[in-house]
């Protein structure tokens, strides 16, 4: 087995020791909820009766069977395409579980809002927050103690995450993810692209612009595009949470069908019940953390996961920072190049080999731990595999020994780039994210006045305007988890990538977030501490020059020294961001959530005041 790579060593063992007291008790937690036999036999008569009422030809085995019983946890909803295909799954788990001796019930729904919907408007401001009660919902739908194993059923933005924290809370229990794979490709993202462009301009009318988007947007499945929901697919690959190689097989498929009984008899495996005891807690540890950023930065996976591994490490009792994510990402090459990072979508890089081999290119290279309990059985060298059907029986093979197609995927010794595509930027102006893997390296680095900006329609208004002359920085605040709950800003790409193109240097500078499709402009998002806090962009001012160079990893305002410390920090409005779509019922999340670089989280409150 190769050595690991000196950087993932030390990272991994300083996660380790930052942690050791948080990790230790979550541990000691866990363990302590582990029970010899099947759950429901610790419930009374009572409560056992309602659990089973209505489990029909369960009916018996809830009752009298000492088999395991999963709790299915699903985001089902058939308004996002990527969960419409999971209505029909627990009908399919519940045979899969009878047929192995156990049996399966539905133990909740968790809500499941679409960002693709939601884009620039009100109710994007509770999508951040709505990871947050995806996990309160999977706690709650779990909290039955019927269940000695779990199944979740979710894809997309803040529902992976969310589902992930929630069964952390529940880390005695072995939980296998189940995904329902991408649609089938639709005209290329960049045309798409382009069309958006050409739109901003009022280059292209209402009717072309949705004519792209419905012919990219098109069938039941993940959007195709390598956003949040494909790099959480990913991410639960590299931490094996999945079945191996199930993130990118087509939905309503015999392999995607195999992949979830197959899912469903190994969570009843690994149960407490067998011999072979898996819990989530164990899994997901610093090693499968460190997977995990390593996989988001070979990838260049969405930046919105600056946030939520964040969230999901707190939850399993692990502390990590944008220090870890930086240092592992410089020592990590670029292996693929997936829309926005390039021209190809998740289709054409799964056939061009895939996860699978990117898994076996980093393991290879020391850059992944391969040592860590997968939910299939065996360790990481065994995720690397690829699924597919001999007759009618699952079986798993070798990924290609090449790629098959090396414009969207290559290998260690030849990579897109010798370093990945997520930094973190530093400065007088806070800390920061950037993702550098899709702009190009003359646009990394820009010095210019600033344009202040509270809204993204501001911005957006001031574009049609022809407001927007020259090179600068915008600075859009006011949009961070304390203000408004951080609402992704996506809605400006196509505008400053318009104009960009048009011989403009332009760069993005917020509190706020940018979708995992962020684009070909620099962008310096997550800003830490955020303007309603008084952070230091709260102190900026228009026309005040600004650098930011992410090859350096840096941010200021070039302001003397003297006089940016003696400038008070403007207070945004934020009073209309408060009200109306619901946004009234999130005060409670706006008041307790913690930084970005906290993973912009308002659940974890410790009795002692940490």
């Amino acid at each position: 087995m190769p050595h690991l790579h000196p950087v993932v060593e030390r990272v991994t063992a300083r996660i380790a020791e930052r942690s050791r007291r948080l990790r230790g008790d979550y541990l000691a937690r866990m363990d302590a909820a582990r029970l010899d036999g099947p759950a429901r036999r610790e419930l009374g008569c009572g409560n056992i009766a309602h659990a089973f009422a209505a489990a029909g030809a369960d009916k018996a085995q809830l009752r009298n069977g000492s088999g395991g019983n999963l709790g299915i946890v699903t985001a089902y909803n058939d308004m996002l395409s990527a969960h419409q295909p999971l209505e029909q799954y627990p009908a399919l788990v519940r045979m899969a579980a009878r047929n192995a001796g156990g049996s399966a019930q539905v133990a909740g729904g968790v809500p499941a809002m679409c960002d693709g919907v939601t884009q620039g408007r009100a109710g994007m401001e509770l999508s951040l927050f709505s990871r947050d009660a995806i996990a309160m919902a999977t706690a709650i739908s779990l909290s039955h103690a019927m269940f000695d194993g779990a199944l979740m059923l979710g894809v997309c933005d803040k529902i992976v995450p969310g589902l992930l924290i929630g069964a952390l809370g529940f880390g005695h229990l072995p939980a296998i993810f189940v995904p329902a794979g991408p649609m089938p490709s639709g005209i290329p993202n960049r045309q798409k692209a382009e069309v958006r462009q050409r739109y901003a301009l009022g280059k292209a009318s209402r009717e072309e612009l949705l004519d792209a988007e419905a012919a990219s947007y098109h069938a039941p499945g993940t959007c195709t595009f390598y956003g949040t929901a494909n790099s959480n697919q990913m991410l639960m690959e590299v931490m094996g949470l999945h079945m191996p190689g199930s993130a990118f097989v087509a939905p309503g498929t015999p392999l995607r069908d195999a992949l979830t009984v197959a899912a469903t008899e190994q969570a009843l495996r690994i149960s407490a019940l067998g011999s072979d005891y898996r819990p989530l807690a164990r899994t997901v540890d610093e090693k499968a953390i460190v997977n995990a950023m390593v996989g988001l930065a070979a990838t260049g996976g969405s930046t919105n996961h600056a946030l939520h591994l964040v969230a999901i490490a707190r939850a399993a009792g692990l502390v990590i920072d944008w220090d870890d994510l930086d240092e592992l990402s410089k020592a990590t090459p670029l292996l693929a190049r997936v829309y926005p990072n390039g021209a190809a979508d998740v289709n054409h890089f799964h056939a061009a080999g895939g996860l699978g081999f990117v898994i076996r290119e980093l393991i290879g290279a020391g850059l992944l731990h391969p040592d860590i309990a997968c939910v299939h059985g065996g360790d990481l060298h065994r995720q690397a595999l690829e699924p597919f059907l001999d007759g009618v029986t699952l079986r798993w093979r070798e990924p290609p020994a090449r790629s098959l197609d090396a414009s969207v995927l290559r290998g260690v010794a030849a990579p897109f780039d010798s370093e990945g595509g997520l930094r973190r930027l530093q400065g007088n102006l806070g800390r920061a994210t950037v993702k550098i893997s899709a702009v190009a390296p003359e646009f990394r680095r820009i010095e210019a006045p600033a344009r202040i900006f509270e809204s993204q329609d501001a911005l957006l208004d001031a574009f049609k305007a022809d407001q927007l002359d020259g090179d600068f920085v915008a600075v859009v605040r006011g949009q961070g988890p304390r203000a408004n709950g951080m609402p992704e800003l996506h809605k400006l790409t196509p505008t400053l990538a318009a104009l960009q193109d048009r011989g403009q240097r332009v760069a993005l500078l917020t509190d706020g977030r940018m979708s995992g499709a962020s684009g070909k402009v620099l962008a310096a998002i997550h800003v830490t501490p955020e303007a309603a806090c008084s952070g230091p962009l709260a102190k900026l001012r228009d026309g005040d020059p600004v650098r930011i160079d992410a090859e350096a990893g840096t941010m200021e305002a070039l302001v003397e020294a003297g006089a940016w410390a003696a400038r008070a920090c403007a207070k945004p409005a934020l009073a209309g961001n408060h009200l109306g779509h619901g946004r009234e019922l999130f005060g409670l999340m706006r008041r307790q959530v913690g930084a970005a670089e906290q993973g912009a989280c308002s659940l974890f409150v410790d009795e002692d005041g940490e």
